[in-house]
């Protein structure tokens, strides 16, 4: 995995080569990744889904992320990104549904890993059954989704801590329920601006759109 190849992009998203993820990940280099936000509205509230990442994986393992999000490889655009979706999460989704947020510049950086993105990022409107979704455990353990004014709450600093609910994928196949609160640190850490910035458009977008039911 860590011999894919990934586009390697100048500050101002122009492309000056190719190299591997890790060498990427250790030099800093910008590179694109794509994401997608899965949003609702259930009973009258709205919720974004988030996922659970596996404990198997090398990067911020257990932790709460983005619903469904990858790198794009040398030879992809974002209209491949799509398959990020599929493979990690098992539903299917046409890219002509989802909302484009735009590119999103952030970086991160976590021990020795520097991890500077061009993220593609798309909202998908829906509403799912749990039963729904099949989980790519070597990835994703676990799919939860927690209101969304409790989410742009937790990242203004409102709360410290937000109810989650879902279900997590044992390692003998069982999906376990989980209602639980956390709090930033079972996050992800991108930049907080980064948070920020994605609760500022899903606000924007549900202002605007009248979400799935």
């Amino acid at each position: 995995m860590e011999q894919e190849l990934l586009k390697v992009f100048d500050n101002k998203h122009n492309p000056i080569g190719v190299e591997t993820r890790e060498e990427i990940h250790k030099l800093g280099l910008w590179h694109e990744t794509f994401q997608c936000w899965f949003i609702g509205k259930q009973n009258k509230k709205q919720y974004i889904y988030l996922q659970l990442r596996s404990d198997l994986k090398k990067d911020y393992p257990g932790l709460l992320d983005i619903t469904a999000a990858g790198h794009l490889l040398e030879n992809e655009t974002v209209f491949d990104g799509i398959r990020e979706v599929k493979e990690e999460l098992g539903i299917d989704v046409l890219f002509e549904e989802l909302y484009s947020l735009g590119v999103l510049k952030y970086s991160v950086t976590t021990g020795d890993l520097i991890d500077n993105e061009l993220a593609h990022v798309f909202l998908y409107d829906c509403v799912l059954e749990w039963d729904q979704f099949t989980l790519q455990v070597e990835e994703v353990s676990g799919i939860v989704q927690v209101e969304l004014t409790q989410f742009v709450r937790l990242w203004n600093s409102e709360l410290e801590e937000i109810e989650i609910i879902g279900f997590r994928v044992e390692e003998d196949g069982a999906r376990r329920p989980i209602h639980e609160l956390v709090g930033k640190i079972n996050f992800v850490p991108h930049e907080q601006s980064y948070y920020e910035e994605i609760c500022r458009e899903i606000i924007s977008f549900t202002s605007k759109n009248q979400l799935s039911s």
